[in-house]
């Protein structure tokens, strides 16, 4: 699939010479800080070194100081306490955070995640039902219930109160709740928009310490779990995320929980000494960044709620002993084989009908169905349809007599938006501007099929149609050595809103000792072809359909530019290659594109 380039624009000249000067950093680095909208040097300071002191005070939350009153007030009064949340990463981690906590200040607390298939997204009837029918007064429910109207009210006639804590968009009526903490709402005034639904949950915590005097210091056991949650639900990595994301990660490298630790021992992530280590080291032989969230603990995590019960993520995340914490992870192991299975079949499955369909290819998005599959991998699955067809893309199936889906979208294009233009087809709906889900009667799905390509044909650019690579900065290669990598990686932890910056070096050509590996990969060699300084080695994976475009420019290399040339351009992120104790400095290649002069 061909990509489109994309290159940022780049900062003020004056500016990025005042702080490559400041900082002693060369000005591409500056450059970099520039881009992220740092103008001085405390606000690079405080980029490269977050402080916790850049947290802001939770009870600016709406809704924050009556949520603490209700809680103390379930705490004083020895009522129950149930902490309710979604079955994903961030609701079980939400959940782990802040039912550890309130355990820790002697509430009667326990912990509940609706089943996937039997109760569905969100606050159930059944959930409801199992507080009143075992005496739980009060509720707190994390990642989900800013539209749960209907099921507030219910809880109501059963004399249970809700705190509701969440990160979605709110509908145009909120739920009557004893409290909606929800920095979205267009009430709330809260500084910060981005905070995961575990972010939250560790706001509402932040104000019940401040409220008890409880120093911070205690809170920093938690930051793990805000990190795990970021990480997962793709949340911008600014701001206070930020702050977040970095004490979290030191929190994990350095003193994993016991359940992250028993996961993670079924990832390539490895161990390096034993748990006696001293203070400052970290617990892996690779320090964990936010990828490795993402690719190795997140789906996990998830895998327990995908297949059978988001409860057992909760009790990994919480377990006291190594040994309980094995247990669950090996069980949670067997159910992300299971799901990985599940997933690979289902995609298969999708991708066949869309390629059976003749109407399919000049549809702007996708919309498939089939009734067997399992609710727990639609949702990787309209991400794998992305992956090869860019397009904004809905998987259905059925569930309950109602048909559920997951809806994944494209750069630039709203899918909560485009849902909500279809809404009166919908039994309900909810997520962000990338990723939602939503039900809907199956005599309805042809007519929402109708109304959500309507939507999208009016709505969507052809630039949106196809993926893109965006692009920091144009560099050379001698440019590129230890130093300015030491002081790149101070940039992390990357993710939304702070990528790991991509670079772009045009009129390369290969020194002749590029090859194919895996079957499927280029392992480069490459030199610029009009300065000088020496080859630089790169990997450019899934991409060896590139490799006759680069392979003919050794002739020129070796021939002393007098042979035949291909020169071409790249675009990559630098990372460091450790094999058998050598460190070197590589090119992780995005993309391969011809030079045009």
């Amino acid at each position: 699939m061909e990509k489109r380039w994309v290159i940022r624009e780049k900062g003020n000249e004056e500016l990025v010479k005042k702080l490559a000067k400041e900082l002693d950093i060369s000005e591409p680095l500056a450059n970099l800080l520039a881009q992220r909208d740092i103008k001085s040097f405390e606000e690079a300071r405080l980029f490269f070194r977050p402080d916790i002191s850049q947290l802001h005070d939770p009870f600016l939350m709406k809704d924050m100081d009556k949520a603490v009153s209700r809680i103390q007030k379930a705490i004083r009064l020895k009522e129950k306490i149930l902490v309710y949340g979604d079955y994903d990463v961030d609701g079980t981690t939400a959940v782990s955070l802040v039912y550890s906590f309130l355990k820790k200040i002697g509430a009667e607390a326990d912990f509940y995640i609706p089943d996937r298939y039997a109760e569905g997204y969100g606050i159930s009837v059944q959930g409801i039902d199992f507080a009143a029918d075992n005496n739980f007064k009060l509720v707190i429910v994390l990642d989900c219930g800013i539209k749960a109207i209907d099921k507030i009210e219910y809880a109501k006639s059963k004399n249970v109160e809700f705190i509701i804590g969440d990160h979605h968009r709110p509908g145009d009526q909120l739920p009557n709740a004893v409290a909606v903490l929800d920095a979205k709402r267009e009430d709330c005034p809260y500084p910060y928009k981005e905070l995961s639904g575990c972010g939250v949950g560790f706001k509402l915590v932040q104000a019940l310490s401040q409220s008890k005097q409880i120093p911070f210091k205690q809170l920093e056991e938690y930051l793990d779990l805000v990190a795990i949650s970021i990480a997962a639900d793709i949340v911008p990595i600014t701001g206070e995320n930020r702050v977040l994301a970095y004490f979290g990660l030191e929190r994990i490298n350095k003193t994993p929980r016991k359940g992250v630790e028993a996961i993670l021992k079924y990832t390539s992530v490895r161990k390096a000494r034993p748990r006696n280590l001293n203070q400052g080291h970290n617990f892996f032989d690779k320090p964990l960044g936010i990828s490795d969230l993402v690719f190795q603990l997140g789906p996990r995590i998830n895998a327990a709620g995908r297949i059978e019960s988001g409860k057992d993520s909760v009790r990994l995340l919480i377990s006291k002993t190594q040994e309980e914490a094995d247990i669950i992870a090996d069980q949670i192991n067997d159910l992300n084989t299971e799901r990985r299975s599940l997933d690979s079949k289902t995609t298969e499955e999708a991708l066949a009908i869309i390629e059976n369909d003749p109407e399919q290819k000049n549809k702007k998005a996708n919309i498939v169905f089939k009734e067997n599959w399992s609710k727990g991998v639609i949702g990787i699955v309209a991400s794998r349809l992305i992956e090869n067809y860019y397009k904004p893309s809905i998987v259905f199936t059925k569930s309950n007599g109602l048909l559920t889906a997951s809806c994944r979208s494209v750069h630039g294009f709203d899918i909560y938006d485009a849902i909500e233009s279809c809404s009166p087809l919908l039994e309900h709906f909810g997520g962000h501007t990338y990723a939602a889900g939503l039900s809907i009667k199956p005599e309805n799905l042809e007519a929402f099929s109708t109304c959500f390509e309507k939507y999208v044909q009016e709505n969507i650019t052809e630039a949106s149609l196809v993926p893109q690579i965006k692009i920091d900065l144009a560099i050379s290669l001698n440019e590129l050595n230890q130093k300015f990598y030491r002081i790149l990686r101070q940039l992390a932890p990357f993710g939304p809103g702070n990528m790991l910056p991509v670079f772009q070096t045009n009129e390369l050509i290969d020194t002749g000792k590029s090859r194919i590996v895996g079957e499927k990969h280029i392992k480069l060699d490459v030199i610029s072809k009009n300065t000088s300084g020496y080859p630089f080695a790169g990997i450019a994976f899934q991409q060896a359909d590139k490799f006759d475009l680069i392979k003919s420019g050794s002739d020129y290399y070796k021939k002393g530019n007098s042979g035949k040339q291909t020169v071409f351009n790249l675009c990559f992120t630098l990372e460091e290659n450790d094999w058998n104790g050598v460190k070197s400095l590589q090119l992780n290649v995005k993309d391969i594109q011809a030079f045009k002069s």
